[in-house]
């Protein structure tokens, strides 16, 4: 198949499609992933600074008595605490007691800032990152930087004293770089995972794109073997007809005789070529699967009709022609009657030819629960093994040199295959050299009814 530019062209078309779609679907879901993996720590960021900020909110709002003052047993109970006086950059950590509020104060990634009503900053509790605006903002969630570009998050909270006086502010805070660091090893992953990701694609999409493309390669394969070996059938006896017509138009004289002898070679000719026509006309209808006119078939009349009508084709080959209807009743089934007749009949000419004179072909009839059987068994020359494979296809010839002879195209047994398809059935063949073949028909058979109800069906 790489061999050929089309079907080369269309399978790195199809490839390149299937992995430029896969590659945007992946994309697509690799941005969601890291959207949802966004939020979801956000929200629990916002969760854990909430609580953290909730807790001291209401643990410190029992304790103060005067605004914009910190009392000394809150000053107590908050670790790192330092007082800020003049520049708001002024904040004096003082030593702390070893009883504390949260313990989460004291850890380097979070902080608490006071400020009064004013706006003005009071103390500073636990990690104080150096940098950070101290300039009061009221908004409630608030994202900042430092002088080394670290991210923190915080929450504003309003502060009452004891008799319900506003007091001022608390923020409390949260560094970031923990959260970024994570964020970073997603980007990460799924940076580096997304390339090989994509290569991966690109590898099956090449695979894929191939298997998709076999049947059609096979497809085209057996159209371009149909019509080379259609042409090649049709040339042969177009050759011998001009070859005859050519030698005919040198002659000066014609006696009645030989006149006779050219329209005779002519006219085989042509008949071979009428049948060749026929049955690719047949094969292609059976191909198109075009609903056939269906009846009610009697088996046992198709049977006794064939050994009949070949039993003078058999006599002269030297063959013994005999029937055998294992059925005490008649076997029907609902099908075209035209075509099963031509089943029967190709695999009776076709054990005919095969079969050596003193020869015996025997044509079986029989029925098993569901199936019509019908075997036709010959004593000829065998199918090799490795050849089993191949004989329905068409133009086909096990013996080529038989074929000849005998005026064979090679499309008999794909007849026989077209037809007991079209009729749902199946075909089996068991052949050994030497000894000869049976092919075996199955087709869905009819229970006891009466014509006319079998033909309402």
């Amino acid at each position: 198949m790489n061999q050929n530019k089309l079907f080369r062209l269309t399978r790195i078309r199809l490839a390149l499609y299937y992995a430029i779609v896969m590659g945007l679907i992946l994309s697509l879901c690799a941005f969601g992933f890291y959207r949802s993996v966004f939020h979801a720590h956000v929200v629990a960021l916002d969760s854990e600074i909430e609580s953290v900020a909730g807790t001291l909110h209401d643990s410190i709002e029992l304790k103060l008595k005067s605004p914009g003052r910190l009392e000394p047993l809150v000053s107590q109970l908050l670790p790192n605490q330092g007082n800020c006086e003049g520049e708001a950059s002024n904040c004096i950590q003082q030593p702390h007691s070893k009883r504390h509020l949260l313990g989460i104060v004291t850890k380097t990634s979070y902080y608490v800032r006071f400020f009064d009503i004013s706006g003005k900053l009071i103390a500073n509790v636990g990690y104080h990152p150096e940098g950070l605006p101290n300039v009061f903002n009221p908004q409630t969630w608030q994202f900042l930087k430092d002088n080394q570009g670290k991210e923190y998050h915080q929450i504003t909270l309003s502060l009452h004293t004891q008799d319900y006086q506003d007091w001022g502010y608390m923020q409390v805070g949260r560094s970031l770089e923990e959260f970024n660091h994570y964020l970073d090893s997603v980007k990460l992953i799924l940076g580096l995972g997304l390339p090989i990701a994509m290569v991966m694609i690109a590898g099956a999409s090449w695979w894929l794109s191939g298997l998709a493309m076999q049947p059609v390669y096979q497809s085209y394969r057996q159209i371009q073997q149909f019509t080379a070996d259609a042409a090649h059938e049709l040339r042969t006896p177009l050759a011998a007809t001009s070859a005859t017509v050519e030698s005919a138009l040198l002659m000066t004289q014609i006696d009645p005789e030989e006149t006779r002898d050219i329209l005779q070679t002519i006219h085989r000719q042509n008949q071979r070529m009428t049948a060749l026509v026929v049955d690719l006309l047949m094969l292609a209808r059976l191909d198109r699967h075009q609903k056939l006119q269906r009846e009610f078939c009697c088996l046992n009349d198709i049977v006794s009709d064939l050994i009949e009508e070949f039993a003078a084709m058999a006599t002269t080959a030297g063959v013994k022609l005999i029937s055998s209807i294992q059925v005490n009743q008649d076997v029907n089934i609902i099908g075209n009657s035209d075509q099963l007749y031509r089943l029967v009949s190709n695999l009776i000419v076709n054990a005919i030819q095969y079969t050596p004179r003193g020869g015996k072909v025997t044509v079986v009839l029989d029925r098993n629960d569901h199936d019509a059987v019908i075997k036709v068994q010959d004593t000829g020359i065998g199918i090799p093994k490795q050849e089993l494979n191949r004989i329905f296809d068409r133009f086909y010839r096990v013996s080529s040199d038989r074929s000849r002879i005998t005026g064979g195209s090679g499309l008999g047994l794909a007849i026989v295959q077209a037809i007991t398809q079209a009729h749902h059935g199946s075909i089996d063949v068991q052949s050994e050299l030497s000894k000869g073949s049976t092919f075996t028909v199955k087709l869905r058979a009819m229970m006891r009814y009466t014509e006319k109800s079998a033909l309402q069906i």
